[in-house]
């Protein structure tokens, strides 16, 4: 199977539609004032964090202090915690909950969700970090409120939001290749839903919020390294354009949670945290999977259903082909998801079938990664040994797991249909293949089409990998440089250019370049940079600038200024030994 799609991969890698490279990310823990006009997020110094000792009585601000009614004349932002509710009727009504009841690890049967109640982070608590657009867009909150100690209960598990009836979810998966069995929200706690203003329905999760029955071994916590990389992952992925789940807050504690980080029997106290998270729907391929490996077939139909009617509205409810509808959307969708991933040099580091969101989004950011020195064969999980989830081998990932959806659906497919379903994958492979040549072709600025562009962006990422030139930066630097600096090798201050021209036929591909570049028809050299800067990030989130982030999370100091900290020059020496394992 791989290699159906690794020699396209090596030189065709791809991901979205990129937003303004300014918006692009300041992707550490950035101090409010410093990116305000850029970026979303919202972060805290240490001394404005505000925090709270959640084992003291409740110091609950003066009554009316974040109380006000909706204000049509302003910004029609909720300041009243109390009156933010959610649902869980929808998903309670749809579905047969789980009969047993507490948070202990057990064997689940017939159903698709367990009541599962959080557990509170020991105090004192601490804001970290708050996502302004999602608090203010998508949860019509005024970001104030996050200010408060209410605001530290509802985001860590400490009290429910009203309407809410919190619930674990049951899923199993293939991992690395192998049927793992149940696996489920092993420390997760879905709220319930939220419907905004706009309409939009997000549906709120807590990670790192205690055990449910899906806990297995585990102690349901979450701690502050992987929660400070799951809120600036997803957040960084957002404005990358990139399809994917969304942060609204982390809070950090100081409860102990022992973990092995690298299973090398070096175990270490760390302290635990919590991410508020949110997307339309946290449903998984491995979802289905275990009703159907479970043989519970009615089941299975009612919630592929649910999910064919609440998220995909093209599809006919009468529609005899509708399940078989519903996979080839997956196919396409899947495909353009791992071709944005690999165009921005993402690495997810755990393809599991599990981890393959039914919306096709990004979900559960792990042991993920930014590709620094170009390789396909760049694998950011240390317990990936043999590389099967290399970013070169995504789109190869993405194949298998859709051929495990598949077999899920087989019991609700005729046989007619499952062949259908066969030759639907078989498209796959030039989907995902048409995707990256569009996305690449974006990315170097090139209009129309013409018969050796494939060969011009396959030729480029050749020598960015014999060069072991910086992914991000390279194209970053075309997209800086004019056609003049270009023209003369002028690359003074763009050192990935400089790193690239090093190698041997770098003044051939770049006399094709520009030649494609002047057939270019009533295209200015401007209207070129500027198309290629907006699709070329300045920033990605680096494994080192989430481990710089991390070290100062751990002590309490949230502040850091993206160009300050040179996130934009040549990655520093030690960067290449850090390592990033699925421990959490």
């Amino acid at each position: 199977m791989y290699s159906q799609l690794s020699h396209f991969q090596i030189h065709l890698s791809a991901s979205g539609d990129m937003w303004s490279p300014f918006k692009v990310m300041l992707i550490a823990l950035v101090a409010a004032s410093s990116f305000t006009p850029v970026c979303v997020l919202e972060f805290c110094s240490d001394s404005e964090c505000h925090s709270h000792d959640a084992t003291a009585p409740s110091s609950r601000p003066p009554p009316n202090a974040f109380k006000s009614r909706w204000n049509a004349s302003a910004s029609n932002l909720l300041r009243d915690l109390d009156r933010f509710t959610v649902s869980c009727k929808k998903l309670i009504e749809a579905f047969p909950i789980d009969e047993g009841e507490g948070n202990y690890a057990r064997p689940v049967k017939n159903c698709i969700f367990s009541k599962s109640v959080p557990t509170p982070l020991k105090g004192p608590l601490r804001l970290a970090a708050a996502s302004k657009e999602v608090i203010e867009d998508m949860l019509d909150l005024d970001v104030a409120v996050t200010r408060s100690d209410d605001f530290l209960h509802y985001a860590s598990g400490g009290r429910l939001p009203p309407g809410s009836v919190p619930l674990a979810h049951r899923y199993g998966g293939h991992q690395f290749g192998s049927w793992a069995g149940q696996l489920g929200d092993g420390r997760a706690h879905s709220l319930g839903q939220y419907t905004n203003r706009k309409g939009e329905v997000w549906e709120l999760q807590l990670k790192g919020s205690g055990k449910t029955p899906y806990s297995r071994s585990g102690d349901g916590r979450a701690v502050i390294r992987s929660s400070v990389r799951e809120f600036l992952g997803s957040e960084a992925m957002h404005f990358l354009g990139v399809p994917t789940s969304r942060a609204a807050s982390l809070i950090v504690s100081e409860e102990p949670v022992k973990r092995d980080q690298f299973y090398d029997g070096n175990v270490k106290t760390e302290r635990g945290a919590v991410v508020l998270r949110l997307a339309n729907s946290w449903f998984r391929i491995g979802s289905l999977e275990i009703l159907s490996q479970s043989g519970e077939i009615d089941l299975l139909r009612q919630l592929l259903t649910f999910v064919i009617d609440e998220h995909f509205p093209s599809i006919h409810p009468d529609d005899p082909d509708r399940y078989l509808a519903f996979y080839s959307a997956l196919v396409n969708e899947t495909a353009h998801l791992i071709a944005r991933w690999t165009s921005v040099g993402f690495a997810h580091g755990v393809c599991n079938t599990d981890n393959f969101s039914l919306l096709s989004v990004t979900l559960d950011y792990g042991p993920f990664g930014f590709v620094e020195s170009y390789s396909p064969h760049f694998v950011p999980n240390t317990s990936d040994d043999e590389g099967r989830y290399a970013v070169g081998a995504q789109a190869d990932a993405g194949l298998f797991n859709l051929g495990k959806l598949a077999t899920a659906l087989g019991p609700v497919l005729s046989e007619k249909q499952q062949s259908e379903a066969r030759e639907l994958l078989k498209g796959y492979v030039d989907i995902y293949h048409k995707r990256t040549h569009q996305l690449f072709k974006a990315k170097l600025g090139l209009l129309a089409e013409e018969e050796d562009d494939s060969y011009l962006i396959a030729f480029l990422l050749k020598m960015m990998e014999e060069t072991r030139s910086d992914f991000t930066m390279t194209f970053r630097q075309l997209s800086e440089a004019s056609f003049q600096q270009l023209l003369y090798r002028n690359f003074t201050q763009l050192w990935a250019l400089q790193d690239l021209s090093s190698y041997k036929l770098f003044p051939d591909w770049l006399s094709m370049y520009q030649l494609r570049l002047l057939r270019q028809e009533n295209d200015s050299d401007l209207e070129r940079q500027q198309r290629m800067k907006n699709e070329n990030p300045r920033y990605v989130l680096r494994n080192w600038m989430a481990e710089s982030a991390i070290s100062k999370a751990e002590k309490n100091d949230f502040s850091e200024a993206a160009e300050k900290a040179g996130y934009a020059e040549r990655p520093p020496s030690w960067a290449k030994g850090l390592k990033v394992s699925c421990s959490s």
